[in-house]
């Protein structure tokens, strides 16, 4: 009987160091846990701050890009009238060649 009470003591002590063995695993994974958390947290922490950047980047850009818009328009507005000005000086420069031309072929021109 002392033989099988010795394997039983043996068996124990398997039994004993196998609990304790899977308690510090335990306890390992549970500091892994704790430390993926905390890394969770964190990077959920730098995506809103990143999304909250990244709204104020849209907004910004999307005012910029209706400011542009506007200037687009109005400069090719500024560019259409300053064409009919063109236009306009032009004609006005040929009407006024022809008037002088006619007034030098006037005989009281040309007595002067």
């Amino acid at each position: 009987m002392t033989q099988q009470g010795a394997v039983l003591q043996g068996y124990n002590n398997e039994l004993v160091k196998c609990i304790e063995d899977l308690s510090l695993q335990k306890e390992e994974l549970n500091k892994q846990i704790q430390q993926a958390e905390e890394e969770k947290s964190k990077l959920q922490h730098q995506i809103q701050v990143l999304n909250e950047q990244l709204e104020r980047v849209c907004e910004d850009l999307a005012q910029k890009v209706a400011s542009r818009n506007e200037l687009d328009k109005i400069l090719a507005e500024t560019e259409a009238a300053y064409m009919k000005i063109l236009d306009s000086s032009r004609t006005l420069l040929s009407v006024l060649k022809k008037e002088v031309g006619s007034l030098k072929s006037m005989p009281e021109m040309k007595s002067h």
